[in-house]
């Protein structure tokens, strides 16, 4: 069978093993959670925190401050909820219209309870990615929170983080990050980008699994929050059931709440392993989405990516032609072991590990009879 061509890094990552790896830490799960004894919690939430451990240490984060969450939309919530009284009320909230729109929904269905103003800095006509100095230029001394995107999911932007978190701080604002396109593939580490918090996944580069996000804050933002999302596992010790005796946790713990998703956290470990050992993965990147522009400028396609390395992310995406049935183009690609996607007219390309040159080259000849 011909491998596959695999373009789909912006959404679920490979690499070479993760079946096994992936099959295997199930299988140890299933083993662990089926024994009927008394040792599961224990075995999990060590194996949970190893997953914890990966991410601090690929974000450089302090100890304590970073938990696990269900996704980015449920980790925004828990820490919108668990803001100090009066961080957003009469402010505003600023946002990219380019962001991931599931955090828009939530922000823009919050608004009215928490009596704050959402406000989306839109994308300019004929163009592909807010720019940075229309953030800019809409942020003022009056923005309680500003939620930026790393890399958006549409055009690969990738934001200049250093000035916006620079500006923002001297505007007294409280900024929030969302890595889920970039970690993975873009270095990132808080110690150069001190957001107040960040939020991500562990799919897309990162090849975890759904289900394995992460909240991470900053430790003084962390002791003024008091999560309406709340649960035993908020507390310092979770098998406390004492109704009268409720406190949080005195550090990201407090952002737990019910059970957590330990399953989908331990089916992520060995993605994250896996990842720790990587030396070249952007090189190799950068060599394929090189040839993507290239063979994209000698189709007569539109960039909807910057083309600087340092303003985009791991993908690169084009505009088709207004007469291309984009489904019917992915389906026929599909056909024919070429896996890419489409929002809208726009076709999202993100090689990665399992990619090679030899499959750019048979992207774009496939392109070709329909372009």
């Amino acid at each position: 069978m011909t491998d596959p061509a695999y373009f789909l890094y912006h959404s679920i990552g490979q690499y070479p093993g993760k079946a096994q790896d992936m099959a295997d830490a199930l299988a140890d799960f299933s083993t662990v959670w089926a024994t009927p004894n008394d040792a599961q919690w224990q075995v999990v939430l060590e194996q949970r925190l190893e997953f914890l451990t990966l991410w601090r240490d690929l974000i450089d984060a302090p100890d304590g401050t970073l938990t696990s969450a269900e996704n980015v939309t449920t980790a925004l919530y828990s820490i919108i909820g668990g803001l100090p009284p009066g961080k957003l009320r009469g402010k505003r909230v600023l946002i990219a219209a380019d962001c991931f729109p599931s955090l828009h929904f939530l922000l823009n269905g919050l608004a009215d309870r928490m009596e704050f103003t959402l406000h989306t800095v839109p994308i300019r006509d004929g163009e592909f990615w807010v720019r940075d100095d229309d953030m800019l230029d809409a942020w003022g001394t009056d923005v309680g929170l500003a939620l930026l995107t790393f890399v958006t999911s549409t055009s690969s932007h990738r934001c200049d983080l250093g000035r916006l978190i620079a500006h923002g701080k001297d505007m007294g604002s409280l900024i929030g990050l969302d890595l889920t396109q970039g970690i993975g593939i873009i270095p990132f580490s808080l110690l150069d980008y001190p957001a107040d918090f960040v939020i991500s996944t562990s799919l897309k580069w990162l090849c975890g699994t759904p289900g394995a996000g992460i909240i991470q804050m900053q430790e003084d933002l962390i002791h003024q929050a008091t999560p309406e999302l709340r649960g035993w596992f908020s507390q310092e010790n979770p098998f406390s059931w004492d109704l009268n005796a409720f406190d949080y946790a005195p550090d990201a713990r407090r952002f737990d709440h019910g059970t957590p998703s330990v399953l989908a956290c331990l089916g992520s470990i060995p993605a994250l392993r896996w990842h720790a050992r990587q030396t070249d993965l952007l090189t190799q990147n950068r060599d394929l989405t090189g040839m993507i522009m290239t063979a994209a400028d000698d189709a007569g396609l539109t960039l909807a990516t910057p083309r600087p390395e340092a303003q985009r992310g791991g993908s690169v995406m084009v505009q088709l032609p207004g007469s291309i049935d984009a489904k019917a183009l992915v389906d026929h690609l599909r056909e024919q072991h070429i896996h890419v996607d489409c929002r809208g007219r726009i076709l999202r390309l993100s090689p990665g590990a399992v990619t090679t040159k030899d499959q750019v080259a048979d992207l774009f000849s496939a392109l070709g009879a329909h372009i």
